[in-house]
């Protein structure tokens, strides 16, 4: 199938919502990471969520160019046509992008499709995030206000952060502290700040413990149950039991319990980065030890082309990925769901 088109996009959303599941969102860094991303999905059919970090567009646009918006758009375009191959939707979605990264990163990308829908085209990519987070609510939702209306003249949506994902992603620190955890009052602030879906849709990546990384399950301490009290402080004045369109960050680790409770409330795109990372490079690892002396020319011999050409061990790669991302699905409840 083709790119999700912005009306599939929400279709999605919103069948996620009712159905009380989640679509995994896949960092994706290089054409055979996209590829494994895409045959996972396909095999758990399931409809999903592809996206770049600022460090995997640089990646993507070449490791000596590092440029964000040219690896970000050659991301996109070459999902657009290696989706086709797949009978699930996908949407495209930018990951965090931080404020010192905004003019380098998401506000060209979020301008090239507001040009792209006002010639008639499709926008180049379906979301787009806003990381907030290292900066106080007010300025945060000014920022945001402003992303928003952008992001909604190029029929794209907008996700946004309040609070702090604790470690480490692409730079971007988060300290562990008590903003691991959002307020009802953040939630409220949002809300009379940004609307509840009149003035453009958007997700919101609201904290409950989140950790970004890979730790030991127990290690982090969630408390989903926080979700469930900022959907209830803003339900009040919309008359809609879950008015938000949530996202977890963060989730290596989670139990399936706090997952499951976490979909409850109405999270609605989980973010999958490490577990996937470690799944694509083990096969690459078992593969060279497996065949040390045929992959290096030791002394003095030729080494066995068949086991040190790229696509021997980057075929299992992809096969191990694909496989954590069928995994993800299940978990996430998102398998079967895909709409035909």
């Amino acid at each position: 199938m083709p790119i999700a088109t912005p009306e599939v996009y929400e279709q999605m959303l919103d069948s996620a919502k009712r159905g009380a599941f989640a679509f995994p969102a896949i960092n994706v860094t290089s054409s055979q990471t996209l590829n494994a991303a895409l045959a996972g999905l396909a095999e758990a059919e399931s409809d999903g969520i592809v996206q770049v970090s600022t460090g995997g567009a640089a990646y993507w646009s070449g490791s000596t160019q590092k440029n964000m918006v040219t690896g970000a758009v050659a991301f996109a375009e070459y999902a657009r046509v290696v989706a086709e191959q797949y009978p699930v939707n996908v949407a495209l979605h930018t990951d965090h992008c931080p404020k010192d990264k905004l003019d380098d990163f998401m506000r060209p990308l979020a301008e090239i499709s507001k040009q792209r829908v006002a010639r008639g085209e499709q926008p180049l990519f379906n979301s787009h995030m806003w990381d907030g987070s290292a900066v106080e609510l007010e300025e945060n939702l000014s920022i945001a206000r402003e992303l928003l209306a952008t992001c909604t003249a190029g029929r794209t949506i907008m996700e946004m952060e309040i609070g702090v994902v604790g470690g480490e992603e692409d730079g971007i620190v988060g300290e562990m502290n008590e903003k691991l955890y959002s307020t009802p009052g953040d939630a409220m602030r949002v809300a009379e700040t940004l609307g509840t879906g009149e003035n453009g849709r958007y997700l919101l990546a609201a904290t409950f413990g989140n950790v970004h990384g890979v730790y030991k399950p127990g290690h982090v301490q969630l408390r989903p149950s926080i979700l469930k009290d900022l959907q209830d402080a803003v339900a009040g004045s919309t008359g809609t039991k879950q008015p938000f369109d949530l996202v977890f960050h963060g989730g290596s680790g989670s139990t399936l319990e706090e997952i499951h409770e976490a979909l409850d409330h109405g999270v609605v795109k989980m973010n999958i980065d490490t577990d996937t990372q470690y799944a694509f490079t083990r096969p690459v690892a078992d593969h060279m030890l497996r065949n040390y002396d045929g992959v290096l020319k030791v002394d003095g011999e030729v080494g066995n082309k068949k086991v040190y050409d790229p696509r021997s061990w980057g075929a299992s790669a992809e096969a191990g990925m694909a496989k954590r991302v069928v995994e993800a699905c299940q978990m996430l409840r998102s398998a079967g769901t895909r709409i035909r």
